[in-house]
């Protein structure tokens, strides 16, 4: 396994470790998550996340913040893993390329077979893909966009395997078919990509608006070109379906000239190879998910229980132990942590009703100088921006 980092750590092929550079912009060692994904621990049902750190070791707390926007992982050797690192909210949008965080992504080449040659190298194309995601209707963690993309001559093959909606299988059954994904290198391969909370929240928010409609559709372009820029040659592809069908169709076609595009609804259902997506991209998102650590966790404070801490249930609207979990872990002053996607209609009506209100003193006015003429009525002699900010006189000088 190799890396290529950029202030990052360096895997030492000698000592099989990471090397740390000092100031390094990585959060956290992403090589437990690749351990984690294969061991498939979590059976919760549709969930989703990324922002908090997954099963990992802290590489340099210093760095410790807002991890964000997009993390691309490769479950095969030779593929990107890419780890976003410490994120500001406000950067591009992660469209042509450009990741969601401020500071440029850390990559690791690796997955689960070290050294072995790069996933299709030796199965003759061309290739069909199929693309899904996981975790699209939450309120809770990040959305999970997966494809997986084999020969056309394994096609065949594919379909018996079990591949499916991944909703539609255990734990268990998904964590085998993900060793299957891992196991076949020269026929098979995947990757995720995992859009933030706050990736969400920030797109969703920010004016104009880039709806998740929109963010899904870039997270898939991109991992499609990713696949094109290994050099495998496709010829098919099935999307699930993202509202209409025909215009997305027509937008992908438009972006990869040469290749056929198929976008139904319950693609995953119905093409074997986007039920391989779908496995990739939930056993992913359980990982996350299983082993979310909160970021305001702090470390150096009392360990005393923390709102946030019980049962936060899938990350769905609809279930009541999600329902609890928000009404719990509202914090008044600062709201939610950032689990969740404050985008959300559900989160913003909890906010607006429970939390406390915030008034932009700046709003509507008229000059800097207006802010300290003298207030009215019983405020006569104070400056209107020392009542704004509820500021008093304590002495004379």
């Amino acid at each position: 396994m190799t890396a290529r980092a950029q202030r990052g750590p360096q895997w030492d092929v000698g000592t099989q470790q990471f090397q740390v550079e000092e100031g390094s912009d990585l959060y956290y060692d992403p090589t437990p998550l690749l351990d984690y994904l294969k061991e498939g621990q979590s059976d919760e049902g549709p969930s989703d996340a990324m922002h908090g750190v997954i099963p990992g070791t802290p590489l340099n707390r210093a760095q410790h913040g807002n991890m964000g926007g997009q993390f691309s992982m490769n479950g095969m050797a030779g593929s990107p893993v890419v780890a976003s690192p410490r994120h500001a909210m406000g950067g591009p949008y992660p469209g042509g390329g450009q990741q969601f965080n401020s500071i440029p992504p850390t990559q690791f080449y690796g997955g689960g077979d070290r050294g072995s040659p790069m996933v299709g190298r030796s199965a003759a194309g061309p290739y069909i893909l199929g693309v899904d995601e996981a975790g699209r209707g939450p309120v809770l963690g990040p959305l999970v966009y997966g494809v997986a993309y084999c020969a056309t001559s394994y096609e065949e093959q594919l379909n018996e395997l079990g591949f499916n909606d991944s909703k539609a299988l255990t734990a268990d059954t998904r964590s085998a078919l993900l060793e299957t994904l891992n196991g076949d290198l020269p026929n098979l391969g995947w990757s995720v990509r995992i859009i933030s909370p706050q990736a969400i929240s920030s797109g969703m928010l920010k004016r104009p608006s880039i709806n998740l409609n929109k963010q899904s559709q870039d997270a898939t372009v991109l991992l499609i070109r990713e696949v094109l820029q290994k050099g495998i040659q496709l010829s098919e592809v099935y999307v699930d379906a993202l509202g209409p069908t025909k215009p997305y169709e027509a937008y992908l076609t438009s972006q990869f000239p040469g290749i056929n595009f198929t976008v139904v609804a319950k693609a995953d259902s119905i093409y074997k190879i986007v039920g391989a997506a779908s496995v990739a991209a939930k056993v992913t998102r359980d990982a996350w998910i299983e082993g979310w650590t909160f970021e305001e966790d702090d470390e150096g404070l009392v360990d005393v229980p923390r709102p946030w801490d019980s049962d936060r249930g899938s990350g769905y609207p609809s279930d009541p132990k999600t329902q609890a979990w928000i009404k719990s872990a509202l914090d008044p002053t600062f709201g939610y942590p950032s689990l969740a996607r404050f985008s959300w209609t559900t989160i913003k009506v909890v906010l607006e009703k429970n939390a406390h209100a915030v008034e932009w003193v700046d709003d509507g006015q008229a000059s800097l100088v207006k802010a300290f003429q003298s207030a009215t009525g019983r405020d006569k002699d104070r400056c209107a921006v020392t009542k704004d900010l509820g500021i008093q006189s304590v002495g004379f000088l």
